[in-house]
């Protein structure tokens, strides 16, 4: 079967009108849309006869399918996808939504992670979906301070404070015979290579600086430094950095037991998401909203679910993370896309303002 955008094409000016017709009643109902409802739309006379002929064309061509054998069509994920990409019209975020959006990100604490965190509620809140967000990893943020602190003779933290305002800990096993003096000249010498680096050119600059100045640094810190800076290397924490909210409504508006069977696997889908990386995948391949449909999306393909997602940026134009919504494939993708857009061009513009990246 050819692609959408070929099929499109074929189509006669009746029959896009009508494949258009069918795909905007469902999208905003939810419901099979049968000949008579068109035929009450179009301005033109047109028999409920000749639409159901044009609607049996668009299905045997894939695009549209019936559910029951009594009930009207609905358009099948290859249509949703041709509509999607040739006639969909996407205008610009409305106004009370770029209101809400603006008030939600402009109040609270200053920190990324708070702020990100009501970019989680505002898209949900507004989308009545669920929303993601993948937070920046802060290995692209300037660092402020690094401390060491003794907690017991085998137990000790490190902890990294970054320009904008995060901190992390970590809890490690010191080498044998720390003395304070030597966790004052570890952090010493990490603060001064610091100087607003990122982390990842933290590591690059200790190894580099540890060897040529190995006379100068005692062997206890020495160590302290390496087994300090090595607890970053794990990538095990970053599935902290996928955000989840308004799971809740996605359940709202479903009534029937197949809507609750797929809202029950995308909830299934959404648990096991442990590697980031497919995630980031997603929204690494070029800038601007994308859109997955169904199956098309690897992470919540039997769920009959449809992700839109964004990334955001940095000042330096480097993709640092995304927001997205989640809802069912019959996604109001008009309203939903501009709106994820829009979010992601702020929340790039707010974290690059807080220091990130």
């Amino acid at each position: 079967m050819s692609d959408g955008t070929t099929i499109l094409s074929e189509l006669n000016d009746r029959s896009r009108e009508v494949f258009r017709r069918v795909v905007e009643s469902y999208l905003a109902s939810g419901d099979p849309v049968g000949s008579r409802t068109l035929t009450r739309d179009f301005s033109e006379k047109i028999s409920a006869a000749t639409i159901r002929n044009v609607m049996q064309d668009l299905e045997y061509m894939g695009l549209l399918d019936s559910p029951h054998i009594s009930a009207g069509r609905v358009p099948t994920q290859l249509g949703l996808r041709m509509f999607v990409d040739g006639l969909l019209e996407v205008g610009t975020v409305a106004s009370a939504d770029r209101e809400m959006i603006d008030s939600t990100l402009g109040n609270g604490t200053p920190d990324v992670a708070n702020l990100l965190d009501r970019v989680g509620s505002a898209l949900s809140g507004i989308t009545r979906g669920a929303s993601l967000v993948v937070t920046p990893k802060h290995e692209e943020a300037p660092i402020r301070h690094i401390e060491f602190v003794n907690l017991a003779p085998q137990r000790a933290l490190v902890v990294l404070v970054f320009a904008d305002g995060h901190v992390e800990n970590r809890l490690f096993t010191p080498p044998p015979g720390l003395t304070p003096s030597a966790m004052r000249e570890a952090a010493n010498f990490l603060n001064a290579l610091a100087g607003g680096k990122t982390l990842s050119d933290l590591r690059g600059s200790v190894r580099k600086d540890i060897e040529s100045r190995r006379q100068e640094i005692d062997s206890l810190a020495r160590a302290l430094v390496e087994s300090g800076l090595a607890l970053w290397e794990d990538a095990g924490e970053q599935n902290e950095r996928l955000l989840i909210r308004g799971r809740a409504n996605l359940l709202e508006s479903t009534s029937e037991t197949t809507d609750l069977d797929r809202i029950r696997r995308l909830f299934d889908d959404l648990e096991r998401t442990r590697d980031l990386a497919d995630f980031l995948d997603l929204t690494e391949q070029g800038e601007g909203v994308r859109i997955f449909i169904g199956s098309e999306n690897k992470l919540f393909s039997l769920s009959g679910s449809s992700l839109v997602v964004s990334p955001y940026m940095n000042a330096d134009r480097k993709i640092i993370g995304a927001v997205g919504v989640i809802g069912p494939t019959r996604l109001n993708y008009g309203r939903v896309v501009p709106i994820v857009d829009y979010t992601a061009q702020l929340v790039g513009r707010l974290v690059a303002d807080r220091g990130m990246g």
